[in-house]
């Protein structure tokens, strides 16, 4: 199987060297792969006669060839950006914009499905943590990028759970319902939002920056990120360990059955938990004292975070279910599985949740992955009780409501853009926001602004540019914008709740916004974004 740099390399080559639109591109790889040619290196040694059998197109399949067989001379491909190798700045992801796409490529069902882990490899975008470039850069652009920007990396920290696809989606339904209500305000546009004709009736609806808007739910799309499961780690050790309560325990309980998620690692940091039935919380501790006792290796964890949602006694006065937590140490574990709990309506339930920590910050990803073994603890205990599990945190798409409205005209670019695409369909004949265009509509947003003294200067000669040095620079410049944007969310993440998260990360994009006229006039224009504002915002920097 190809390993993620092999497709990221072999990706990069055929829709920046070759120009090749991205599904097109897609589509090749798949076929490649039919034929054990998994990489620019295989495809370079291979005989040319099975290259011809993957692509169809004898010249297609002899110029393929020739452009792997280049990049091997040239000492093999380069899975990051000159820009992002020195000077101690976070590695680019090696992804450049795509190739003008065709209007077909951005219909949901193309002509090759892909896995998840190809689709969010493909979507993945660069990232550059340098303070001291962040801080020298100046970007020149327009509000409505900038939105989806600060949407996409604020929904790593706020639903962490989401895909790189579903945050690229939903954070283009925010500039889209956004550039809508500034649009009645300008006086640009008059009447009802599609939203409040009803298109997305019956739909549920999440918070992101402020504004609520519809989504649709990817049912059955699991995506995974750098973790691994342990399937046969230590620390899976007794997956239906029995936990004997001591006679000492009131009320006396029989032998209970704990359920074991599968571990998770990630950065050498391993997570696990287990769920077992519980209705009397003076049982708590005895439960936990048994499941240390038959497991040793959990007295070797970082944490060992707990907590229990039970139903009051029938003869008691409260009506409330009873629910407590503790973190052991594991900041905010303790309300995230209470809220997994909450959401899965288990009740009756006490949740172990252990984590080794391995010495590296996970970031966000902690809670994508405290969530997903919670969940998979859950899951097994209530399947095992025949109960119906409804777990959420499932993966969304952003509803395209304007465009339900407009019988399927997509636009790319946030409404009132004017650039319009052929109708488009997806599952159950909702329009969605499609990641590719949002992705897309990032990359080419973000232009470096000269000094002015420079830009000023008659008699200074602009350098010229080359298609391939553009689309570098606009690489550079988001993953600059991306970086820093991340430094400033990381500062918080520990110190604010989700709500308040995303309700500053509002204040903090008016706060950095460019300036335009005001007025139609400024509709669509464009102004400086000094990336040191943004680093200012930071915990501590204010």
């Amino acid at each position: 199987m190809a390993s993620q740099q092999d497709l990221q390399e072999l990706l990069r080559l055929l829709t920046v060297g070759r120009k090749m639109p991205m599904m097109q591109a897609m589509t090749s790889i798949k076929a490649l792969q039919a034929v054990e040619l998994r990489s620019i290196q295989s495809i370079a040694e291979a005989p040319l006669a099975t290259v011809k059998s993957a692509i169809s197109d004898d010249k297609a399949a002899k110029s393929l060839q020739n452009a792997c067989k280049a990049v091997m001379k040239r000492g093999g491909p380069s899975s990051s950006p000159p820009s992002a190798q020195a000077g101690g700045k976070r590695p680019s992801t090696g992804f450049s914009p795509p190739a003008k796409r065709t209007k077909n490529d951005l219909i949901m069902n193309g002509p090759v499905e892909l896995t998840p882990q190809e689709l969010e490899a493909s979507l993945e975008l660069p990232t550059i943590m340098d303070e001291e470039q962040i801080s020298q850069t100046v970007l020149e652009t327009n509000r409505a990028p900038l939105v989806l920007a600060f949407a996409v990396e604020l929904l790593r920290f706020t639903m962490p759970e989401q895909p790189p696809s579903s945050r690229l989606s939903l954070g283009q339904a925010v500039v889209s319902a956004n550039s809508r209500s500034k649009a009645v305000s300008l006086g640009l546009e008059k009447g009802p939002s599609a939203d409040d004709e009803g298109y997305g009736e019956g739909q549920p609806r999440v918070k992101v920056m402020g504004r609520e808007i519809a989504v649709l739910k990817r049912s059955g799309y699991e995506w995974k990120g750098e973790e691994k499961v342990d399937e046969n780690s230590e620390k899976a050790t007794a997956q239906t360990s029995s936990a004997t309560i001591a006679s000492s325990s009131p009320p006396p309980t029989p032998t209970q059955t704990w359920s074991v998620s599968q571990p998770i690692t990630m950065k050498d940091s391993t997570f696990v938990a287990r769920s077992i039935h519980f209705d009397n919380p003076s049982q708590r501790k005895f439960l936990m004292q048994s499941l240390l006792s038959a497991n040793p290796n959990l007295q070797t964890a970082t944490h060992n975070a707990w907590a229990y949602r039970v139903k009051p006694y029938e003869n008691s006065f409260g009506s409330m279910i009873r629910e407590e937590s503790f973190d052991d140490g594991e900041t905010g574990c303790g309300d995230l599985m209470l809220k997994v709990m909450r959401e899965s309506n288990a009740v009756n339930t006490l949740v172990v949740l252990t984590r080794w920590f391995g010495g590296t910050m996970l970031g966000p990803d902690r809670w994508r992955l405290m969530r997903n073994v919670v969940s998979s603890a859950l899951s097994n205990r209530l399947r095992k009780t025949g109960a119906q599990v409804n777990l959420g945190g499932e993966a969304l798409w952003g509803l395209d409501l304007e465009t339900m409205r407009n019988k399927g005209t997509a636009t790319v670019g946030g409404y009132g853009s004017g650039k319009q695409l052929q109708p488009l369909t997806t599952v159950v004949g909702m329009q969605i926001h499609r990641p590719e265009a949002a992705r897309a509509y990032l990359f080419k947003s973000f232009m470096r602004k000269e000094p002015e003294e420079e830009a000023s200067s008659p008699t200074k000669k602009k350098p010229h540019k080359t298609l391939k040095a553009l689309e570098a620079e606009k690489e550079e410049n988001l993953g600059l914008l991306l970086g820093s944007l991340r430094l400033l969310l990381d500062s918080w993440a520990d110190h604010l709740d989700v709500a308040e998260l995303d309700r500053r990360a509002w204040a903090w994009y008016c706060a950095v916004r460019p300036n335009v006229e005001n007025g139609p006039g400024g509709w669509g224009g464009k102004g400086a974004v000094k990336l040191v504002d943004i680093l200012k915002l930071r915990r501590g920097q204010q």
